[in-house]
């Protein structure tokens, strides 16, 4: 339950400090005092969407602060929310801090310390806080909300969150299959493929056989006149008269001649050979040059048409030769995968019609279970709203069957009668506000037993309502704290009346800037009689009242 809630700058609370206790905590004031404005505190600490305007005029931020103590059959839940955020959460005492500040850059959200997003404090906030807000049991006209609201009656809310996994699983199966499908080439598209592959086959080219056959041609081309140089230098180096290897040998010669003598011309001997030994090799592969480029006029051509084969190959699925094999690489992939789908679409089919088939028992179970628990909660509910006013009220249920989705195979539309002899019809329909408030108030009071969450939290249940009417939600109020924290705004002394704790709300104007008090109320009395038009005789009559219920 909610044990302390401190407030900063916030709307027009300056600064307020509120201990709540266990059972009916009422809130009352003045219009406009600023009821609301407390109650909203709570729903921006469970990281409701929030402005800047929140932020009290003149102030630079806004902060709101509370505690906790979790109940002991809500802890393990907590702890699992909890534990994947690295959030330290005592079990044993149950205790848990909550803190937002709001700048105008934006607002960052903290629990036990530990920075958190708004999705993880709404989730916390949904198991600790049930938060009626103004008008919401609008929210009862929707066959929706109904359906949601048997499921926590009927204990079905985990099955119905399997149907949701399984909805989800089948919609995502299903999508895999599309894009698969899509991914594939269609028929026409793998005939291409396969004339593709087939060109390339027929040609089978080689890894830089292009540039190595364009070598080959231009050195056949030019083999005339490649042979005809080659020779030359042939005779010149070594075949002609007086060649240079003829003159080195001479050179030679006379150099052993100048040895004999005595001169020191070892090592130029020896250097002359060697030049000598170079020419005679640099003959010979020339020699060797001339015998490669020779090619015969047909070779020529064999060589000329491959590379235009090649070069066709290159126009259509290069430019080179690496991007042509890499076409061909992708190309046998996906008619690898095009022959192979088949299979794969056979294996999604299968999937899918699992997935359909567990989908389908389960909204079947949450079916039966629905339809064997909507009697209790209308036999309950209707007990509930004839202590509220509607003494010859009906309460009936009307289920439809639609296709399996996430919320099971049902519609369900809720029937209610107000008066005796004449026919229920959908809440849809029902235009009273103050007939869907009791009516809210009854299957919350009901729910009460089949729900964990420790705080209910009621603004203006009591709206359009008075009389006997106005003591009987009072009392419902009063009974439902005996069970669950209820924090209540209310404007009918007769609830109020009713409270274990009373709170008021005040607004005040100092400097010419309004802001608005909290306090608790040590004695009603006063509050109430105001309730009732401020009068000595509403005094005497809130007197008497709290007397009447056991309050004073």
């Amino acid at each position: 339950m909610l044990d302390f809630l401190q407030i900063d700058n916030y709307a027009l609370i300056e600064h307020a400090e509120v201990e709540f206790k266990s059972g009916f905590n009422c809130i009352t004031g003045e219009s406009g005092a600023g009821k609301s404005i407390l109650l909203g505190t709570l729903g921006f600490l469970t990281g409701a969407r929030a402005g800047t305007n929140l932020i009290r005029a003149g102030a630079a931020r806004c902060q709101v602060s509370g505690l906790f103590t979790v109940p002991a059959p809500l802890r393990q839940a907590v702890a699992r929310l909890l534990e994947p955020a690295g959030i330290a959460f005592d079990a044993e005492t149950g205790e848990l801090a909550l803190r937002r500040v709001l700048t105008p850059s934006g607002s960052r959200q903290f629990i036990n310390d530990v920075p958190v997003t708004s999705k993880l404090c709404a989730d916390l906030g949904g198991l600790l806080i049930d938060r009626q807000k103004v008008n919401e049991q609008l929210s009862l006209q929707h066959p929706a909300r109904q359906l949601e609201l048997l499921d926590r009656w009927a204990g079905t809310v985990e099955l119905r969150e399997k149907c949701a996994q399984l909805c989800g699983e089948l919609a995502e199966e299903k999508r895999r299959k599309e894009a698969f499908t899509h991914s594939l080439p269609s028929a026409a598209e793998a005939d291409r493929l396969k004339l593709m592959l087939d060109e390339i086959a027929a040609v089978s080219p080689e890894e830089r056989e292009d540039d190595t056959l364009a070598e080959r041609f231009r050195m056949g081309s030019n083999a005339r006149e490649i042979i005809g140089g080659a020779q030359g230098l042939i005779q010149l180096l070594s075949e002609s008269e007086n060649s240079v290897a003829d003159l080195l040998g001479g050179a030679c010669r006379k150099l052993e001649e100048l040895q004999r003598l005595g001169a020191d011309c070892g090592e130029l001997v020896s250097g002359c050979a060697v030049i000598q030994e170079d020419v005679e090799q640099l003959s010979r592969n020339l020699s060797a040059l001339a015998g490669k480029v020779e090619l015969d006029p047909e070779e020529l051509a064999a060589i000329e048409t491959r590379m235009g084969a090649i070069f066709t190959l290159k126009r259509r699925y290069g430019p080179s030769l690496e991007e042509l094999f890499a076409h061909r690489d992708q190309a046998q992939e996906e008619l690898r995968r095009f022959d192979a789908a088949a299979e794969e679409l056979v294996a999604f089919d299968k999937r899918i019609v699992l997935l359909e088939r567990r989908l389908a028992d389960c909204c079947r179970e949450l079916s039966r279970r629905r339809r064997e628990s909507v009697t209790g909660l209308l036999k309950e509910v209707t007990a509930k709203l004839r202590k509220l006013g509607f003494g010859k009220c009906r309460f009936e249920a009307a289920f439809e069957e639609i296709p399996p989705g996430s919320t099971g195979a049902d519609k369900l539309e809720l029937l209610f009668s107000a008066n005796a002899g004449v026919e229920v019809q959908p809440l849809r329909q029902i235009a009273s506000s103050g007939e869907l408030s009791r009516l809210m108030l009854g299957l919350k009071t009901v729910l009460a037993d089949a729900d964990d969450v420790p705080t209910v939290i009621f603004d203006e249940i009591d709206m359009n309502i008075g009389g006997e009417t106005a003591n009987a939600v009072g009392e419902e109020l009063r009974h439902l704290g005996e069970k669950r924290q209820i924090i209540s705004i209310s404007h009918l002394a007769q609830v109020a009346a009713r409270a274990d704790h009373h709170f008021k709300v005040e607004k005040t104007t100092e400097g010419g800037v309004a802001g608005s008090h909290v306090r608790l109320l040590a004695d009603p009395e006063e509050e109430i009689a105001r309730m009732l038009g401020n009068s000595k005789a509403a005094a005497e009559h809130a007197r008497k009242l709290l007397k009447e219920l056991g309050r004073k």
